[in-house]
């Protein structure tokens, strides 16, 4: 049980940062040369891992996921500190506190999500319950 409401909690981070990333991708990202196909290609990604949290039970699942919320943490964050691909952020939109919480929340579930994994005896590391 406590296995699939992770999976579940992991697939809604990155739904909800693919759902920012599309409304933001709409709102002003498609007009920049990099940083609009990024944001596509983040809103596409979030929906295919989502899809193999929910459906494929292996660790490999939730580390991708962890990648996904780490790298668009990191992104943003260099977004608001150097620049990122000449876009600078500044942490004042509904959108960006949004996108900031789904991702924290994919790191912080996948790692949950991901030791309840690694936690099982060897012949059911491939299932959570």
């Amino acid at each position: 049980m406590v296995g699939w409401i992770l999976r579940v909690l992991v697939a809604l981070g990155l739904l909800g940062s693919a759902g920012v990333h599309w409304v933001v991708w709409l709102d002003w990202a498609r007009y920049t040369a990099v940083v609009g196909p990024l944001f596509l290609v983040n809103v596409i990604a979030g929906v295919v891992i989502a899809v193999a949290v929910l459906a494929w039970r292996h660790w490999l699942a939730p580390l991708v996921a962890i990648g996904f919320g780490a790298a668009t943490l990191l992104a943003y964050v260099l977004s608001l500190t150097v620049g990122f691909f000449d876009v600078r952020e500044q942490f004042t939109t509904q959108a960006e506190v949004w996108g900031v919480i789904t991702e924290a929340g994919c790191v912080v579930f996948g790692l949950a999500l991901l030791v309840s994994y690694l936690g099982r005896p060897r012949g059911r590391a491939n299932t959570c319950e």
